[in-house]
């Protein structure tokens, strides 16, 4: 089985007042370094780092990726809490990693209260060395299923400072670009999307001279497959009275780390990728995911500790492909980031007055069977003397990098197909967990 995640997010700044965007101002650099200064080197010894106010190798090891890891997922918990969903997007679909890859870049050009204020936000301002052991996090993601891209747009006239362009550059490898036009963008998107997204842009936002944008794709193997000759349709309460059938995928032998959170309410459910990714499912009793108590109640590390040894169930797993599209002007101004869309001091980034007009955020998630080559030449028996698991109920997700625990994508899926018919409800089937020998899950970790 396959899953299939992708997030872009785009951060564009204008400038305040009539200030003529086509004017020099003093003291800056060309927006693209000249041929004269050759970009910093992407592979740098512990000494030239401690020389251009690196991290030191002692904070570049698991414990600190794990910190900045942690410091995403805050961002990523605050972010979902405060983003809305309708009847016609009733999904959240994010990417922490993305939206924090923006504001870190954006952190870089800002000065005093802006500065601070970004770094709080980030969970960053009590982390040492927090850009360049980002830098670091970013270099052990890319080695795993985790593909990370990142370009910065210049409009012509427009001047940034070469110290933002190079550390930009040094620390995020976001290569400056004229922004010559909307085809040039959207090429950049489809090849760093890997063909996924075509047409990003329509046409290039207004009085833009600046854009961060940037492409995170992930694209895992689980461990454990899924024979697509078994998927069929099956029944996902969307309520506690409404239903739709779905395509569930399922396996009668799949090997899964569960167990019951108290704290949460909630049956906790591990899938591993082959590339020490997770994808962390958190179904809750009530049938109704409460972001805000997930907010408040989850700890990573502690589920991490806590999960069991794997065991043979039977696994029912909705398939699906989902998009989010979202303006998160609203969501961040009500996290206290609202300065940067009014008056931000972003003197380290160009001369002028700038400011953040927007910031489009755009993912999608698709969970599907491997394929044929999962079925083998063997005839499957479902016995009805192994537990079972399904999920087939509202559900929290977080997919993680087990070495960091940082959240590369979360998310809440209320409704796996949002174009069904939903139906009222017949007497429920037993949701998540279930011992078919009569035993009831305990309030605990479910051991083998």
């Amino acid at each position: 089985m396959d899953l299939n995640l992708l997030a872009l997010l785009l951060l564009c700044l204008c400038r305040q007042g009539l200030t003529d965007p086509t004017t020099a101002p003093p003291e800056t650099a060309p927006s693209v370094p000249e041929p004269s200064t050759p970009p910093p080197k992407s592979q740098d010894s512990l000494e030239e780092k401690e020389e251009q106010g690196g991290c030191p190798a002692h904070l570049l090891g698991a414990e600190a990726k794990r910190a900045v890891g942690g410091a995403i997922l805050k961002l990523g918990l605050q972010l979902l809490e405060n983003l809305k969903t309708s009847s016609q997007q009733p999904n959240v679909v994010v990417s922490p990693l993305s939206v924090s890859l923006a504001l870190s870049q954006l952190a870089l050009g800002a000065a005093n209260e802006t500065e601070q204020l970004l770094l709080r936000s980030l969970n960053a301002d009590s982390l040492p060395f927090y850009h360049q052991c980002l830098r670091s996090l970013l270099r052990h993601l890319r080695s795993s299923a985790v593909k990370v891209a990142t370009r910065i747009y210049l409009s012509p006239g427009f001047r940034a400072k070469q110290a933002f362009i190079q550390e930009s550059l040094r620390i995020y490898e976001s290569e400056p670009v004229p922004l010559v036009g909307v085809e040039a963008v959207n090429q950049w998107v489809e090849k760093a999307t890997d063909g996924l997204i075509t047409d990003f842009l329509s046409s290039l936002p207004a009085d833009v001279v600046i854009m961060l944008i940037n492409a995170v794709h992930f694209k895992g193997e689980w461990i454990a497959r899924f024979d697509s000759s078994l998927t069929a349709k099956d029944r996902f309460y969307i309520d506690n009275e409404n239903m739709i059938y779905v395509d569930m995928m399922q396996e009668p032998k799949y090997p899964l780390s569960l167990l019951m959170d108290s704290e949460l309410g909630a049956q906790v459910a591990r899938f591993p990728f082959k590339d020490n990714t997770s994808l962390l499912v958190v179904m809750p009793l009530s049938g109704e995911v409460n972001v805000s108590d997930i907010v408040i109640k989850l700890n990573i590390s502690d589920l991490y500790a806590r999960l069991p040894s794997e065991k043979t169930m039977h696994v029912k797993l909705p398939k699906f492909k989902l998009e989010y599209s979202q303006e998160l002007e609203e969501a961040l101004t009500a996290m206290g980031l609202g300065q940067l869309f009014t008056s931000p001091n972003l003197s380290r980034l160009a001369d002028g007055l700038l400011l953040v007009s927007s910031v489009r955020h755009k993912s999608s998630m698709e969970l599907h069977e491997e394929g044929a080559e999962a079925a083998a030449a063997t005839t499957v028996v479902i016995s009805r003397s192994i537990p079972s698991f399904s999920v087939n109920q509202p559900f929290f997700f977080a997919l993680l990098d087990d070495v960091s625990q940082t959240p590369i994508f979360l998310g809440v899926v209320t409704n796996p197909d949002p174009g069904a018919t939903a139906m009222q409800s017949d007497a429920p089937e037993k949701t998540g967990y279930f011992d078919h020998k009569g035993l009831d899950i305990p309030m605990s970790s479910i051991d083998p």
